[in-house]
């Protein structure tokens, strides 16, 4: 992998969507002359068409990552790959159409706009066809030796074998912290071995990573020196399950890795600048034109069931300060009896018809623009949670408060990677991302996050 402003990217990501921008940016060229050709017009200069050109290619592949088209199963499997490829186009075909209202001095003719696409989403299915078995193959995967054979490498060897591994194991070495709990054959004890950094060359591995029970007497400092110094990379258990499940473990996790891990920058006040004015223009624009969705739906509510359109709920904000957000009605008025705090679950009989409508395509949520335009929310974030629920939360999940040190949003890490929970374990993984975000920030993590938002409201139940 390679970390790509502080979140890490696969190798076989990054290699496709260089590729891919490639095909879109030559797609564009070529069905600007086959237009030309048509009508027998002379090329323009370079510097004329580049503008289109860059803006088909950005608009297309910012909807193939919203989209998923990147995902580790799209690099598995090509007939998923393909169907993730023409929901993209449609949604990069009606981004172009918004850029090229706002810009028109970028738009395309039809026709070439046409030729483009089809030359594209060929030449993008041809390109996955011959590198399928690359792609998803052994080659992009990193060689790793893991040190100790217990239920913390265990767990490394389980996330070998999931779906989408970016990694394998070539071998574990025990170094006594434990009973082995590993089953791979290829265990050895490293009192065995006359060399550790020759038993590393010998299986081929490029990364190390520690896995031990007890790291006091079990720690072979001069071999990981050694290591160390040939450039082979060295990981502990936290940061290597951090980088390749893209969330902060609870169970291995202890304040020391918290304090001296990278992460938590206070450095980022531009990055925080920018991000605020993004939330302003984007909160204004968004109330502007939701005004008359957000009056529809309002009005349905009404129609459907009594009470009130529209609901306030107190929630925790940014270091533990209370606000309220506003939402459109989704539920029965009398959802809580007695004003007690109750989960929200999957397919709630609370929820009304016209509740369950707005909730799939998330009108509901439309008004708390009103929060990110007062500046209590911002558009990415980990999701505010009622004050009930947080002091019940804080008391049973360790680092839970931690989560309170960035805006919470409309949309977040755990939300495009964790589907709908209502129970304590389920707030216990959504924190594992929310941590990761919050330790992790930065605007071109937004960027993704926001950009994935539109598969979790196209396919509900891919959020993983």
């Amino acid at each position: 992998m390679i970390r790509v402003f502080k979140h890490y990217l696969p190798y076989a990501v990054l290699l496709l969507g260089a590729v891919d921008f490639v095909l879109l940016m030559l797609s564009a060229e070529a069905g600007w002359m086959l237009r030309l050709w048509q009508v027998e017009g002379k090329l323009d200069p370079e510097a004329a068409r580049l503008p289109n050109m860059l803006a088909f290619a950005f608009a297309m592949q910012a909807a193939m990552v919203a989209v998923g088209v990147y995902a580790a199963h799209a690099l598995q499997s090509v007939r998923f790959a393909v169907a993730r490829l023409l929901v993209a186009v449609a949604l990069g075909i009606t981004l172009l159409s918004l850029i090229f209202f706002l810009l028109p001095p970028v738009s395309f003719w039809r026709s070439s706009l046409l030729y483009a696409t089809w030359l594209a989403v060929f030449a993008m299915i041809g390109v996955r066809l011959l590198l399928r078995d690359l792609l998803g193959g052994e080659r992009f995967k990193r060689r790793i030796l893991v040190l100790g054979a217990g239920p913390r490498a265990a767990r490394v060897e389980a996330l070998a074998r999931s779906s989408g591994a970016g990694f394998t194991v070539v071998g574990f070495v025990a170094m006594n912290d434990g009973p082995v709990a590993v089953a791979a054959a290829g265990a050895v004890n490293r009192a065995d071995l006359p060399s550790l950094p020759g038993h590393l060359r010998k299986l081929g591995a490029g990364e190390v990573v520690l896995a031990l029970e007890e790291r006091r007497n079990a720690l072979p400092l001069n071999d990981l020196l050694r290591i160390k110094t040939t450039g082979v990379a060295v990981h502990d258990f936290s940061s290597f399950l951090e980088r390749e499940t893209g969330r902060v473990d609870l169970d291995s996790l202890n304040p020391s890795w918290l304090i001296f891990s990278d992460g938590f920058s206070s450095g980022r006040q531009l990055s925080s600048a920018a991000k605020r004015l993004f939330d302003l223009v984007v909160s204004l624009v968004i109330l502007a034109l939701a005004a008359p969705l957000i009056a529809v739906a309002a009005l349905a509510v009404k129609l459907e069931s009594r009470g009130p359109a529209f609901y306030r709920q107190r929630r925790v904000g940014l270091y533990g300060q209370l606000f309220d957000v506003v939402k459109i009605r989704s539920m029965r008025v009398d959802a809580e009896v007695g004003g007690k705090a109750v989960w929200a679950q999957k397919d709630d009989p609370r929820v009304t018809r016209v509740g369950a409508l707005i909730r799939k395509v998330r009108i509901d949520e439309l008004p708390q623009a009103w929060s990110v335009l007062k500046g209590e929310m911002s558009f990415v974030g980990p999701r505010p949670e009622r004050p009930q629920f947080v002091a019940d939360l804080e008391a049973r999940l360790p680092y839970y408060a931690e989560r309170h040190v960035v805006k919470p949003g409309i949309t977040g890490w755990a939300q495009i990677n964790y589907p709908y929970g209502a129970s304590v374990e389920d707030a216990r993984e959504k924190l594992e991302y929310d941590l990761y975000y919050a330790k992790n920030y930065s605007p071109f993590l937004d960027i993704l996050i926001l950009l994935q938002t539109a598969r979790v409201i196209l396919w509900p139940e891919g959020a993983r």
